[in-house]
């Protein structure tokens, strides 16, 4: 027999601690966010004020006689989020945009969301809207999501939620250079030439392998020489409030830093020149696959391009040490496409309670966007059959 047990006291998290992570390690395409470690510490930090969030960890257990066995885990909160309509009470993966892709735990996440879903139907409901973001559709996921969704008798809309750019690292460098463009090979080279006329260049990456193999030294003074550049570059003073350096977020990333490189998650990288850190990348790696973080560099020394170069340092590196692929995260993919081997999308699957009047007016108003969306990618398309059937 399967039945779900929600935890909704933080501290009842230490009782399944050993079961989450022996789930981590049969899930596949996990990452460092899917650990109990990640999720402790955003829920201390962000989650303990109930004004904002509801802890909903859903545990899916399997009964046999006298014995009980967790075979799912699937965390969950309801957030109240401000819109235009007003606050709305979302029930969604506990994530927040720090990662891509998020998702049950377990050797059958199917089956755990199925189950998962059909508990919360059955349960009084203190959400407005449904709302399960980052889930990878076309890959792990498998259109899981949505057929439970739709067994559970829930109408929900799919939506592309966040589009990132994916670096496919296993193969050969070489190989993957002469998959560029000519301009974008060349571009590499004098970039490198350039910023190492200025002085002595070292691309410093740090991965420690964790306390099981004794290699857990944090490196404090490459953390902090990452915050020291998020403190000089431009997107320091942007107002998102996201970087390494914001006050808000720091002592977060830094109590993570250290679980990182416990668990031998940590991916660091730092270009050096004379001597002196110009540019980071601050990463988390999980069976093989890198996750972008933070990047930037001094933006006083913009103009040497030194984040461009130390991307193409770490992506060459990582092709050496055999990892599977990075990825560099949502946003920016004009920047972050010359790099990308392809596209990789997140997707939203949304249901709004008829019983909730705001959820509705959301509702129409994510409709009208889809259909603003639509209309302005058919505009471009003709407007590109229209360079083509005159040049």
């Amino acid at each position: 027999m399967v039945h779900v047990r929600e935890i909704r006291d933080r501290a009842e998290l230490h009782a399944i601690r050993s079961d989450w992570s022996h789930l981590l390690s049969r899930t596949r395409g996990a990452s460092f966010f899917h650990t109990w470690e990640w999720f402790e510490a955003y829920w201390r930090h962000f989650g303990d004020d109930i004004t904002r969030q509801s802890l909903r960890v859903m545990v899916v257990e399997r009964t046999s006689g006298d014995r009980s066995e967790v075979v799912g885990l699937l965390p969950l909160t309801v957030m109240r989020e401000s819109t235009r309509v007003g606050t709305v009470r979302v029930l969604t993966y506990p994530l927040h945009d720090w990662g891509t892709f998020y998702g049950p735990l377990g050797a059958d996440p199917a089956a755990t969301i199925s189950v998962v879903l059909a508990h919360v139907r059955r349960q009084p409901r203190d959400w407005d809207m449904l709302d399960l973001r980052w889930v990878d559709r076309d890959g792990t996921d498998g259109g899981a999501t949505s057929e439970a969704l739709a067994r559970s008798g829930w109408r929900a809309s799919t939506a592309v939620w966040k589009t990132t750019a994916w670096v496919d690292t296993r193969g050969d460098w070489g190989a993957y250079l002469a998959d560029r463009s000519e301009k974008f090979r060349g571009n590499v080279k004098r970039l490198r030439r350039r910023l190492s006329e200025r002085g002595p260049m070292r691309h410093v990456r740090y991965r420690p392998s964790g306390v099981t193999h004794g290699d857990n030294d944090p490196r404090w003074d490459l953390f902090d020489a990452c915050v020291e550049l998020a403190e000089q570059s431009w997107q320091h003073d942007a107002g998102t409030g996201t970087t390494l350096s914001t006050t808000s977020i720091e002592p977060f990333l830094r109590e993570l830093h250290a679980a990182a490189v416990e668990l031998g998650a940590l991916d660091l990288n730092l270009l050096m020149l004379d001597d002196r850190p110009v540019a980071y990348c601050y990463n988390y790696l999980w069976d093989g696959r890198i996750t972008g973080v933070r990047s930037g560099y001094d933006r006083g020394q913009a103009h040497l391009s030194a984040g461009a170069v130390l991307m193409g340092l770490q992506i060459e590196d990582s092709f050496a040490r055999g990892d599977r692929g990075i990825d560099l995260g949502p946003g920016y993919w004009e920047i972050k496409r010359s790099w990308a081997t392809h596209r990789w999308e997140s997707y939203r699957h949304t249901f709004y309670s008829w019983c909730a009047p705001r959820a509705q007016a959301l509702r129409v108003k994510h409709w009208l966007n889809r259909l603003r969306h639509i209309a302005g990618d058919a505009a471009e398309s003709r407007e590109t059959c229209a360079k083509h059937s005159t040049g």
